[in-house]
Formats: structure tokens, sequence, C-alpha cells
């Protein structure tokens, strides 16, 4: 699998990417609560097109996975003890990780993990951060087997969620 940062342009490939793994993930025993249109969204997709912060892994010529690198978090995220000491501006975050069902168990979002934990450490930041639908056993696996701590688990909003317990894990860079 290649990494390749997306264009504007390829808007409705990330769209199709994204709905093909809510369909694929319908009858699977993890559900990660994702809904067409709602999360991940058109204007999210969008926005992280335009800010150059969205990527995605093509194994031959299929997208297999994606996922958004930036620096924007939960506003939860400011009431968690975290144990890095970390500004905001030296903290980025994984949001979006996606692997499509034809593709897993091949080590793909390790590589994507890895990639983005790269991009960090190349633009100076101090740690990577992210959160976890708690429930969401394949990620709560992923994330410590690749050097993540949990923090704690809090409640925080979104939009394809409303209120529910999200865990924190970060990664010292």
């Amino acid at each position: 699998m290649i990494i390749i940062r997306a264009k504007e342009d390829e808007y409705e490939a990330i769209r199709q990417f994204y709905y093909s793994v809510i369909e694929a993930v319908k009858n699977a025993e993890y559900k990660p609560m994702w809904q067409k249109d709602i999360y991940p969204s058109p204007e999210q997709i969008q926005t992280a097109l335009a800010e150059q912060t969205l990527y995605y892994g093509l194994e031959g010529d299929r997208i297999a996975a994606a996922m958004v690198v930036n620096r924007k978090f939960n506003p939860e995220y400011n009431d968690a003890s975290w144990k890095i000491d970390a500004k905001e501006g030296e903290v980025m975050v994984i949001h979006m990780l996606g692997v499509h069902l034809d593709f897993t168990g091949r080590g793909f979002a390790k590589q994507m993990v890895r990639f983005a934990l790269d991009l960090a450490k190349d633009a100076g930041m101090k740690v990577m951060r992210l959160d976890v639908l708690k429930g969401n056993v394949p990620a709560e696996r992923l994330y410590p087997a690749m050097g993540f701590e949990y923090i704690k688990t809090v409640p925080m909003y979104y939009d394809n969620t409303g209120w529910m317990d999200f865990e924190l894990f970060e990664h010292a860079l």
C-alpha cells in the first residue's frame, strides 16, 4: 500500500471510500457508528482536502484506507490529564481512520498510524493524540500495540454519536 495526500479533486473518490466502509461494516461485529453524510460528513472531507490533511492508502487501484491528521481536537481534550505536557501547537491528532474490510488483517491500519506519527515528528510536534469510541475493539487493540498510552475515558459529543464515552490515547514523539 502506498500512502498519498489527497487532493481536492479526489473528493468524490474519498467520499465513496467512506461510504463503502460504512456499507461493509453493517454486518460486522463492531460498527464504528459512522453514518453516510453525518460522519465523516461532506464538510469534514472537503475541509480536510482543502487543508491538505487527508491521506489515503492505495492498494493497486483501490483506496484501502483513509485518515485525517491535523491539529484539531474535541474541546473535552482540554480537560484531560494528559501525561505529556504540550501546548496546543505541539499536538497532532488522528481522525477518521478507516480501513475497508476487504483489506483488514494486512497491517494497513498500522501503516497509516506509522505514517501519521512520522508526519507529526517531521512537523516538530511533541505528541500525537486521539480518541476512540469506547467498545471499538479493533482500535482499542491497535493503538496500545503502536505505543499509544491510554489516558482516560471521557464523555464527548460528536454529531454521529451524541454524548458517548470515548477513550483518550497519546503517543510521545
